[in-house]
C-alpha cells in the first residue's frame, strides 16, 4: 500500500539578520503612527486596536530609505519562495504590489483572511514582545471537510520573533491571535503580484 502527500502547502520561515534596519524600521513606524492623521482614522473606524498605513500610504519604500533596504531584502526572500513552490513565472518575477504598517496595541488581534489579487504575501515582524499573538494558519481543506471527523493540524501557529520573515502563498487563510503582551506589537505586512 502506498499513500502519498498531495498538493502540499507551503510556509516559509527565514530571519531578516539585520538588528540595525530592525531598528530604523520601528523608528519609522512610530513616526508613521504619529504623523498619519488618515491611518489614524481608517484604524479608528475599522477596529483596529492600534495604527495600520494599510489604506493610507501606497508609497512606503519610495518614502523611507529603511522600507527602500527592507524590499530588497524580501525581494530575495520571495523569489526563493517562488522557486521553493515550483512557480513557472515565465522568467519574469514577482513584484511588490503593496506594504503597510501595523502597530497592534495589547488586547488587539486581526480576524481571518487572505489576501486576493496576490500571488504571495507576507509578515516581517519588527517589535514581538512576550505575550504577542501568534500567526493561525488554517488548513486550506477545511471549507470541503463536511463530514470528516477532527483531525490534527487543521490550524497551525506561527509564532514570531523579532526579524522574523513568514511569507505563503496569498490563498492561504490566516489570522492574528489577540495579543496579552504588555507592549505594541510591530510589523511590516506586504504583497506580491506577478
Amino acid at each position: 500500500m502506498t499513500v502519498r502527500s498531495l498538493f502540499p502547502t507551503h510556509f516559509y520561515e527565514a530571519d531578516l539578520g539585520d538588528a540595525s534596519l530592525l531598528e530604523e524600521l520601528e523608528e519609522s513606524v512610530r513616526a508613521l503612527a504619529a504623523d498619519d492623521t488618515a491611518g489614524r482614522r481608517w484604524s479608528k473606524e475599522h477596529g483596529y486596536r492600534g495604527y495600520t498605513s494599510y489604506a493610507s500610504l501606497d508609497d512606503l519604500p519610495q518614502r523611507d530609505p529603511a522600507f527602500a533596504d527592507l524590499k530588497r531584502h524580501l525581494d530575495r526572500h520571495v523569489a526563493r519562495f517562488a522557486e521553493a513552490c515550483g512557480f513557472q513565472l515565465g522568467g519574469r518575477k514577482l513584484k511588490l504590489d503593496s506594504l503597510w504598517v501595523n502597530l497592534l496595541k495589547p488586547g488587539g488581534a486581526h480576524s481571518g483572511h487572505i489576501h486576493p489579487h496576490s500571488v504571495v504575501s507576507g509578515t516581517i515582524y519588527v517589535t514581538v514582545p512576550p505575550g504577542a499573538g501568534a500567526l493561525r494558519l488554517e488548513d486550506p481543506r477545511l471549507g470541503l471537510m463536511m463530514a470528516a471527523p477532527p483531525r490534527e493540524d487543521t490550524f497551525v501557529h506561527a509564532v514570531p520573533a523579532p526579524g522574523s520573515i513568514f511569507l505563503w502563498e496569498s490563498w492561504l487563510r490566516h489570522e492574528v491571535m489577540p495579543s496579552t503582551a504588555k507592549s505594541d506589537r510591530i510589523s511590516v505586512s506586504f504583497n506580491y503580484r506577478w
